[in-house]
């Protein structure tokens, strides 16, 4: 090989050198190294959602279906990171501390509940302040990803399919208003008149637990009514809540069930989980 040869050979491999450089190095940090799972340092666990196309709402024929359920597609144009569980009582002390007067009681593992949307707001910015691991900021869902989550790629009523049991999920956990599921409970050792630690039940098939019952979580959207293209006739002064609670029947637990409550309600039925949005 004469030097002219060898000079072109050393220029294509740095040019080959570099190419590989700027895309590990520079692309990399664009998502597409995005890991599947991860724990954070409260030891929360979060979930990769792909971006992707779902329909939105019920079809016409849906047993229990609500009018405010119009079916829409919707277009989920960035992946998100969702966590598995909801917020449970002990990465809320962890974050907010244990407070003499409003104190939350109760066992690590159950999720938190009386919170208001302001409440996760609050814990939310806090633990955004606490950061410095993770790339990226923590807050809720909005009501499209929820509902695309909690479907994981299904159709039906739930995402096991159009029927309910006991054995699904927590609810009718009501002794007095709604105990159908009470007997089944206590035989799992669950106690009445509340919700179950999280992870009780079997997750949807993307891996998220307790969508479907346990408690209703907090959505970041104002509740609207829905349009064939899209969400129309806002109400203002509220806040989403999805998935239903131990508190009463299964019908509320249905993937397109909606609800909503003002954003200072603080329920004993009602808590959060979070979206992690990588930078």
């Amino acid at each position: 090989m004469n030097s002219f040869s060898l000079i072109k050979f050393k220029k294509k491999y740095l040019y080959l050198l570099l190419f590989w450089f700027i895309f590990i190095f520079v692309f990399a940090d664009t998502g597409l190294s995005l890991e599947k799972k991860f724990i954070n340092h409260l030891g929360m666990e979060f979930i990769l959602v792909e971006s992707g196309s779902f329909i939105m709402g019920s079809p016409k024929d849906e047993p229990y279906r609500d009018k405010n359920e119009v079916q829409h597609k919707v277009n989920i144009t960035k992946a998100f990171y969702l966590q598995t569980t909801e917020v449970t009582l002990k990465q809320w002390r962890s974050v907010m501390g244990r407070k003499l007067f409003g104190r939350k009681k109760g066992k690590d593992n159950f999720p938190v509940t009386r919170i208001s949307f302001h409440d996760s707001e609050d814990f939310i910015e806090k633990l955004n302040k606490l950061n410095k691991l993770d790339k990226g900021r923590y807050r809720l869902p909005t009501e499209a990803e929820w509902e695309y989550a909690c479907r994981a790629g299904t159709t039906t009523a739930y995402s096991w399919g159009d029927d309910i049991d006991c054995s699904k999920t927590m609810y009718q956990n009501n002794k007095k208003k709604a105990s159908d599921c009470v007997l089944f409970y206590q035989s799992m050792r669950l106690q009445s008149d509340m919700p179950a630690p999280v992870r009780s039940f079997a997750p949807n098939p993307w891996g998220f637990y307790d969508m479907h019952g346990n408690v209703w979580e907090w959505c970041s959207d104002k509740y609207q009514e829905y349009k064939s293209s899209g969400t129309d006739t806002l109400k203002a002064g509220t806040r989403i809540k999805r998935g239903g609670s131990w508190y009463k029947y299964g019908i509320y637990l249905r993937s397109a069930n909606r609800a909503y409550a003002h954003p200072s309600a603080k329920f004993r039925t009602t808590g959060f989980r979070l979206v992690f949005e990588a930078d």
